[in-house]
């Protein structure tokens, strides 16, 4: 097998099983702030391990400039889980992702002011249609569970993903692997004293098949999931990895649909269509 063909399978891969996350989150039932906890602890001794297999070390000495970086966005990367979360509970999964994926919407809104960067006529329209696509998902009450609670929080997660995206960009010195590997510890750090302050813990709940749906959750979605991602990113065109991840939010409906019965209104597959079709455009680069 070609090497970028096995990296383009570990992307597809990776993406696939993160569209697969809200299937599992809803069967385990423990509150969001403490899924999120755990995700982060089994990702972080996971990846954990896999850095001292592999002999890399963390020179946090020449890290000093970006540690609070890492900090900053590995906290927001755990309220952003905490927010997803809490959006599957109040509307469906693809209502919930759908929203979730108006991040690159607010990164191509934000980066202009940031980083100077010019807002063609392209990215003004894809803007505009991607916003209209959540309009009409907003709008489409009837019968889906499109609950305006669950499309906020979704929209809230993907601020604070975007937050995550954005803060990426000025981290520099840090390999991919490394990266997440701190930014999961950040994530631990911040969510445990949250946890602690909003009802402690409730493993003892758990029965067998839950303790399996939060060890996928945490082991396969999160730790393993996320090696294969970077891994695989660094290697493919950024081109082809903007729309190989549009799988994600496709498998996410799917399962929704198919395999938990939510419903779905004409509306809301256009105006996800909207979203999904003029994001991907807008990360396409033109010849």
């Amino acid at each position: 097998m070609k090497k970028e063909t096995r990296y383009r399978l570990m992307l597809i891969a990776s993406m696939a099983v993160f569209g697969t996350i809200g299937l599992f989150v809803r069967r385990i039932g423990v509150p969001s702030g403490e899924l999120a906890l755990y995700r982060a602890i089994l990702a972080v001794l996971l990846l954990g391990g896999v850095l001292l297999v592999g002999r890399q070390r963390i020179h946090f000495a020449e890290l000093k400039k970006e540690l609070l970086l890492l900090f900053v966005s590995g906290a927001a990367m755990g309220i952003n889980w905490i927010l997803l979360f809490e959006a599957y509970k109040y509307t469906t999964v693809s209502v919930a992702t759908l929203s979730y994926y108006f991040a690159p919407v607010i990164v191509t809104a934000v980066c202009p002011i940031l980083f100077k960067e010019r807002l063609g006529g392209k990215q003004i329209l894809c803007f505009g249609m991607s916003t209209l696509g959540l309009v009409l998902i907003v709008g489409a009450n009837g019968g889906a569970g499109s609950n305006l609670v669950g499309i906020l929080f979704g929209l809230s997660a993907a601020v604070f993903y975007a937050t995550v995206v954005i803060l990426n960009k000025f981290i520099r010195n840090v390999t991919g692997l490394q990266r997440t590997f701190l930014q999961f510890l950040s994530a631990v750090v911040v969510l445990l004293p949250y946890v602690l302050m909003t009802g402690g813990f409730t493993l003892t709940s758990l029965d067998g098949v839950r303790w399996g749906y939060l060890l996928v959750v945490g082991l396969l979605h999160t730790g393993v999931t996320y090696c294969l991602y970077f891994s695989s990113l660094k290697e493919l065109p950024g081109q082809e990895s903007a729309i190989l991840s549009y799988i994600d939010p496709l498998v996410a409906v799917l399962v929704s649909v198919a395999l938990l019965g939510e419903p779905m209104t004409l509306w809301q597959v256009v105006g996800g269509s909207l979203i999904l079709g003029f994001t991907l455009w807008n990360e396409i680069k033109s010849k």
